[in-house]
């Protein structure tokens, strides 16, 4: 399975603290000198990303073969093949948002609103990034 020592608490409680200390510094500095709305959308999606954290590292720690491939990648403790799935994944994603900010730049120079294609490429890119890694796993 893993070539590496299981998730510790150790590691667990730095990469919590490590975000939670980027969470409240950037929502405090968001909140400060950033537009209306920014701090609280920056708020909601750090607190959502560290739960997911902590969840995947509850899983990884609780019993590793049950936890997929992204979340041993994920937490750091994922072995020479979760490394290369996530790595194939990643390379997908990042060759698809260089034509996707494009045609985003493209919409936005032609008069759509800037908002909701800002969303919607986000969202594309969260899909691209879902299916790639399904796709990776599978394949390796």
């Amino acid at each position: 399975m893993s070539t590496k020592a299981p998730v510790t608490v150790t590691k667990a409680v730095g990469g919590f603290l490590a975000g939670s200390i980027v969470l409240v510094t950037g929502t405090l500095l968001i909140l400060t000198y950033g537009p209306e709305d920014m701090g609280k959308g920056f708020a909601v999606g750090g607190a959502i990303s560290l739960s997911v954290f902590a969840f995947a590292v509850w899983r990884v720690a609780r019993k590793p073969t049950d936890a997929s491939s992204f979340e041993r990648a994920f937490t750091g403790a994922g072995d020479e093949r979760d490394r290369t799935v996530a790595t194939k994944a990643s390379a997908v994603v990042g060759l698809v948002s260089i034509p996707a900010t494009g045609v985003a730049t493209v919409a936005v120079a032609i008069g759509a609103d800037a908002d909701v294609v800002l969303a919607t490429l986000l969202y594309a890119l969260l899909a691209v990034a879902v299916v790639s890694e399904v796709v990776a796993a599978r394949r390796s």
